[in-house]
């Protein structure tokens, strides 16, 4: 790889014109690709199979009314005080258009849907009354009924008795005929008296079955008007617009169509505020933060190379990089779903790598520059040896970025892909366009003042004494227990998205959030959409009332449910909906352990009912645990792979022991500074947060991935340094001190630009990229400056010679990847240079 670097090198920098016109018809392509195919991005985040979403199928599929996305429009008055009827009526004519809006199934009106809801309860009310009225008649018809009873049973006796006295006189016949006549009136009214008790009991049946449906209809409408849409002080009222498809599906012009229909509507005296689901907004690629970040990169380029020349060619590879990178993987985003951070996060690692990459292979050609090189070679053997290093360093981002795909998370994976794009294409360039750019430039690389003098360059460790070993303890344990200690948050880390909280404060979705939570309750903000499947059809409207009040009267018992709203039956009648307000918000524990103890609940009806949860609230409860499990198993995979990685590099077993345990620690040290600021709102002010809540669901998957390639860069360029010296038979401890030393300029510098680009993006508007950027720019910090220039080195002093054992038999089956290009060097001397032909150690 080293040899074929060296030639690609020399022919970029040979045909230096060629290479920068192919890379810009190449950006050309990328940005025309994705004019053409690009399409929408989209800032929720959804996972196929999840509870939730399994509920939204069956939804779509059985009770299209309720499948549909919702969002809530906040209305409220600019003074306080009550909304006045000209204002109600603005209002439900804006809900009204609104609703005739292409991809809106229905705009529901808070004041219709108040007068809707107690026209019922004073209909139930009358027909409350309409039943006492029955009750009373039907008592008056039984008193009657006995009454008449009475009088026919006192008319048989005295019938029977004068039929006994006639017969025992010996009566004529005559006589015995008229008590007949009068027996057969007494049975007739008798049969007349037993039709009207049997119409009186099937009154009763009939009232007893409405007074059952009058009080399930009752405990119904009650429900429903527990989940108030106007305010107590009527200065506040909650418009919905229901989507015909789930949010996540709703197209996004429809989408903005209707946002600016309200956005742009004026009512006066009120105040229009629209929920985070209809203005999820992208997020701003670059602004101030951003270009303050590449600005400090730029400053530590200029005073680690000395030129403006040489600072310059490090950010034109990263810029060019980026483009190329970040627009051809946006072209996919006409054809697959693409979160909004993807192309972010492309961005932040096109910089930072492509910055750092081009930089590692420019400060070699520099330093063989001051040792009397040739341009053409000292380039080709920059490209050989640091570009062999960088080809290695990128191969190990892009391994554990690609990595996210085994998640079988779709959006993770594709995150993944899209920053391994961007690294490759980083790797790509500084490999070929810096070659091209170095030739031009020549010597305009060094500083005017190191033009002409050669400094000779040797692999001599003499004058390099080891560190001591009481130091080598005192780093070591420091170094440790100081990340030790920034971990122990992270025992505390819970995962979550954003919500309309986090929003910016100044914008229309946190605005809707703060409102609806003050006059509503902060359940309002994350309402459940529960569907009991009553596992048996509801004939009659009646049963289906009757199953609507039981589960709704069970529903409402829970303790941290706040209110329930019946929403029907289905189109099959087996389906029974409720929409549930929760007593805290999106982001609370309690509201997460609500939507387990619903589905939990089913059992306790004893007829099989099953209960599923469904909402936005639920769905990213369910993302966010599905990322939590996904965690342990994607970070065994990357420590794993780090210890392929680091015994391919250098033939140990210790070495990637010591990297793969350095790693761990700096990422749950990142993972407990995220906790303590993001979540418990420590130093909230400093960065920013006016809403501490959980981490952000997916984030630390992605650190492991960035952070493990990262580390794995500075491990790389600082350990082989030692491994270069120990295998020109440097002592293991002086060879420790002089990798330090000779590495560890370029991989401050290097670290300095990472955690410039990366915390430029700590002051976005985004909460999502906020956070990203904090956790990657500290993971850099702790990594690079407390395990690699510090821990690293005083543990390797304390291994001595054993860090670089490898069994025999493992020896003979490594292939040799000569990460530091020794073999190349050996071929392709410079003729300025010191050598002194020590050989290769047959165990190294």
């Amino acid at each position: 790889m080293a040899e074929l670097l060296f030639r690609l090198g020399r022919c970029s920098a040979r045909r230096a014109w060629l290479v920068i016109v192919a890379w810009v018809l190449t950006l050309g392509l990328a940005v025309g690709a994705f004019a053409t195919f690009g399409g929408a991005l989209t800032s929720n985040v959804t996972i196929p199979g999840t509870p939730t979403a399994e509920v939204a199928d069956t939804l779509a599929e059985e009770f299209p009314a309720a499948s549909g996305g919702a969002a809530m429009v906040v209305f409220t008055a600019e003074d306080g005080q009550a909304l006045t009827e000209a204002q109600r009526k603005e209002i439900s004519a804006l809900l009204e258009r609104s609703g005739e809006m292409p991809g809106v199934r229905e705009a529901i009106d808070p004041f219709a849907t108040e007068r809707t809801l107690q026209s019922g309860l004073e209909e139930l009310a009358a027909g409350r009354k309409q039943l006492e009225a029955g009750e009373r008649k039907l008592r008056q018809g039984e008193k009657q009924l006995e009454a008449g009873r009475k009088q026919l049973d006192d008319g048989q006796a005295q019938l029977d008795g004068g039929r006994a006295l006639l017969e025992s006189s010996g009566a004529p016949a005559a006589q015995l005929a008229e008590l007949d006549a009068q027996q057969a009136q007494l049975d007739a009214a008798r049969e007349e008296l037993d039709a009207g008790a049997a119409q009186l009991e099937k009154g009763r049946d009939e009232l007893e079955a409405n007074r059952d449906l009058l009080e399930d209809s009752t405990v119904v409408a009650e429900m429903a008007a527990g989940v108030g849409q106007v305010s107590e002080d009527d200065s506040t009222a909650l418009g919905t617009v229901m989507f015909e498809k789930p949010i996540i599906e709703v197209d996004l012009d429809e989408k903005a169509d209707v946002a600016d229909l309200f956005l742009d509507a004026e009512v006066e005296g009120v105040d229009i505020e629209l929920s985070n689901d209809l203005v999820q907004t992208i997020p701003q690629v670059f602004g101030v933060g951003e270009a303050v970040g590449l600005a400090v990169a730029a400053l530590t380029l200029f005073i680690m190379l000395g030129t403006f020349v040489g600072a310059g060619l490090p950010l034109v590879n990263a810029l060019l990089g980026v483009g190329v990178g970040v627009a051809g993987s946006m072209a996919l985003s006409g054809t697959v779903d693409m979160m909004s951070v993807t192309p972010v996060l492309g961005l932040m690692l096109g910089l930072a790598v492509g910055i750092d990459y081009s930089l590692f292979i420019i400060n070699r050609h520099k330093t063989q520059m001051r040792g009397g090189m040739e341009l053409h070679e000292s380039i080709g053997l920059a490209n050989g040896t640091s570009g062999n290093a960088v080809v290695f360093a990128g191969a190990t981002v892009v391994t554990a970025l690609a990595a996210l795909n085994v998640t079988g998370i779709g959006f993770l994976g594709l995150m993944g892909t899209v920053g391994a794009i961007c690294v490759v294409v980083a790797v790509l360039i500084a490999v070929t366009l810096t070659p091209a750019l170095l030739s031009l430039t020549g010597h305009r690389i060094l500083p005017k003042r190191q033009r002409g003098t050669i400094v000779p360059l040797s692999h001599s460790t003499s004058g390099t004494a080891p560190m001591k070993t009481s130091r080598a303890v005192l780093q070591s344990l420091l170094g440790v227990g100081v990340l030790v200690v920034l971990a122990i948050p992270a025992l505390d880390m819970r995962l979550g998205l954003p919500d309309g909280s986090s929003q910016p404060e100044d914008s229309s979705a946190y605005r809707a959030h703060t409102v609806t939570e003050e006059k509503f309750g902060p359940g309002m903000n994350a309402p459940l959409l529960v569907v009991a499947d009553m596992r048996r059809t509801l004939e009659t409207d009646a049963e289906g009332m009757e199953a609507q009040a039981e589960v709704g009267s069970a529903l409402l018992e829970l303790d941290a449910v706040e209110a329930v709203a019946p929403v029907g039956v289905s189109d099959s009648r087996e389906l029974v909906a409720f929409q549930v307000v929760p007593s805290e918000g999106p982001n609370s524990e309690v509201t997460e352990e609500l939507v387990h103890e619903l589905r939990g609940m089913g059992w306790q009806f004893g007829t099989g009912i099953e209960i599923g949860v469904a909402g936005n609230a639920s769905g990213n409860i369910d993302v966010s645990e599905q990322l939590s499990n996904s965690l342990p198993g994607y970070l065994a995979l990357v420590v794993g792979l780090s210890l392929v990685i680091m015994v391919l590099a250098f033939r140990s077993i210790l070495v990637p022991l010591t990297a793969a345990l350095g790693f761990v620690l700096s990422l749950f040290a990142t993972f407990g500074a995220l906790t303590a600021i993001f979540q418990w709102g420590w130093l909230a002010d400093l960065f920013g947060i006016h809403a501490p809540g959980p981490i952000l669901s997916f984030l630390p998957v992605i650190v492991i991935g960035i952070l493990f390639g990262l580390a794995m860069d500075y491990q790389l360029f600082l350990v082989s340094g030692m491994r270069e010296a120990y295998v020109h038979d440097a002592p293991s401890r002086v060879a420790v001190q002089h990798g330090v030393k000779a590495g560890r300029v370029v991989v401050t510098a290097a670290a300095i630009i990472m955690i410039s680009v990366f915390a430029g993006f700590i002051f976005s508007h985004d909460a999502m990229i906020r956070s990203m950027g904090f956790a990657l720019a500290f993971g850099v910090l702790v990594d690079a400056f407390v395990i690699r220039m510090l821990v690293i080195p005083g543990v390797m002093h304390l291994l001595g010679d054993s860090a670089w054992w490898i069994p025999r038999w493992l020896d003979r089956i490594v292939p040799n990847v000569d990460v530091e290009g020794a073999a190349l060097e050996r071929n392709h001397p410079n003729p300025a240079m010191e050598h002194e032909g020590h050989e290769q150690r047959a165990h190294a």
